[in-house]
């Protein structure tokens, strides 16, 4: 069997002013791309399975909507290297299921669509995602095979890649297509409202693999969806995959249920407040380091992370040892490429791309400048700049800039629920509730695009039809 690799992927903020374009992604093509993948190395029982064809893949840190005509860039690369690549038996889609492009209401079915059209009829797709994507319709009738994440934090992002492949081979060997039983949940809820660690989203994916395990079942997947895009995909889904049409289609109603009837359950994954009662609690708190997720702003999830309007309020108060992480300004990071360590600088930044919140005089001395970051003191508080949009999630990250995360008293990062390295350090934690492109109050975002009723936005909806569609 030949199968052939490729994908693109990106989560995008619709309400972001950020327009994510080809230089903001990662490319692998050739042996680069195959050797990310352990399955795919010689040796593992998947590697002797079928002949695994690096094509494309393309991924990029979370961001604005993507600009056409980069989209259009990358989506002519990635066809005209699948052409190339032959017949193929089998595709394997790595993706993230939330990437939006101007101009288009639902990019992934638009890939997926010129990908079966260069490959035709018989080859099989299986798709990899991100519980955070998006699944319509269209976008599932198109494949044959899809699975996403079960964890959130995702530490299974791997193994996901590995199941979707296991899933393809196991298909292809079976020579028949599995049916796909397909649900949609009028739910949309941001991640830190549905992490897996806490309830009662842990009850809800844990119930996955007993619906996987039942004879009949290939797959089963619970998708959160996007919260931060306005479009009508944007909202929860079930698939469950397999080759008894009536296990796959018990399963999705059974998870589909679930989700519906705890809607009302989701929480923070962490208290929350306003950004000052979130400084003044970890003040009076003798937890050391104390985290605030700065979450308004998160490049993680989509933000722009121009807002510098988090910065303009630690800067007012008296903090005894704080470091905040971090203002996209490119032009602020160029002008102190000019000073050295140790100077007294004075620099304006924020609103780099548009976000509207403000920006922010920085008077202080430079602690640290490359040509891709700069920090710099300002009382007991230190202001991470940064040339490009970076997410710091994790305490290497804020190594790369000459700190030590663990030293701080507090530690302000733009970020939703704490990946692990962050987790792991923090004495204590709280959500901030800022603003910015990917908000956590979704209902002043103003969706106009989505479906309605949507659960919270029709907090008072009647239940839903959630009888699966066999695709």
């Amino acid at each position: 069997m030949r199968i052939g690799i490729l994908g693109i992927a990106i989560e995008s903020s619709t309400f972001c002013p950020h327009r994510s374009s080809v230089s903001d992604f990662t490319v692998l093509t050739g042996q680069e791309l195959l050797d990310i993948y352990d399955w795919a190395r010689p040796g593992h029982e998947l590697a002797e399975a079928a002949e695994w064809v690096p094509v494309l893949r393309a991924r990029a840190l979370p961001g604005g909507a993507l600009h056409a005509e980069a989209y259009a860039e990358l989506k002519a690369d990635l066809l005209a290297r699948l052409r190339e690549a032959g017949p193929l038996d089998g595709v394997l889609l790595d993706l993230h299921g939330a990437m939006s492009v101007d101009g288009l209401v639902d990019a992934e079915l638009d890939l997926v669509t010129a990908v079966r059209e260069v490959v035709g009829p018989r080859a099989f797709l299986s798709a990899a995602m991100d519980l955070h994507g998006n699944v319509s319709e269209g976008f599932a009738r198109t494949l044959d095979l899809l699975t996403c994440y079960r964890t959130a934090p995702h530490v299974d992002t791997w193994e996901t890649r590995e199941r979707a492949a296991r899933n393809l081979v196991t298909a292809l060997r079976a020579g028949t297509r599995p049916v796909k039983a397909w649900v949609p949940v009028p739910v949309l809820l941001p991640g830190e409202k549905t992490s897996t660690r806490v309830e009662p989203a842990a009850a809800l994916y844990a119930a996955v693999p007993g619906i996987e395990a039942r004879d009949g079942v290939l797959d089963a997947a619970v998708w959160v969806g996007y919260a931060w895009a306005d479009e009508p995909r944007c909202h929860a889904a079930v698939v469950v995959t397999g080759y008894d049409a009536d296990a796959v289609r018990a399963g999705a109603r059974e998870l589909a249920e679930h989700y519906w009837r705890v809607r009302h359950e989701f929480t923070f994954v962490a208290p929350t407040g306003t950004l000052d009662e979130c400084v003044d609690a970890a003040l009076a708190s003798p937890a050391r380091p104390f985290l605030i997720s700065d979450s308004g702003d998160n490049p993680g999830a989509g933000g722009a992370d121009d807002v510098a309007w988090t910065l303009g309020r630690l800067l007012a108060r008296d903090l005894p040892s704080a470091v905040c992480a971090s203002v996209t300004d490119p032009d602020a990071v160029a002008a102190l490429q000019e000073h050295a360590v140790g100077d007294d600088v004075g620099v304006t930044v924020g609103d780099a791309f548009g976000s509207g919140l403000g920006q922010v005089k920085l008077d202080g001395r430079l602690r640290f400048v490359s040509p891709t970051a700069a920090v710099i003191t300002v009382g007991g508080l230190d202001a991470v700049i940064t040339a490009r949009r970076t997410a710091f999630h994790d305490p290497a990250q804020f190594a790369e800039v000459g700190l030590d995360v663990t030293a701080y008293d507090i530690v302000v990062t733009k970020i939703g629920y704490l990946e692990p390295g962050l987790y792991a350090i923090a004495a204590n934690w709280l959500l901030a509730l800022t603003p910015g492109g990917v908000d956590q109050d979704l209902l002043r975002l103003g969706h106009h695009g989505i479906r309605r009723p949507t659960f919270p936005f029709d907090a008072d909806m009647p239940d839903p039809d959630l009888e699966p569609r066999i695709l």
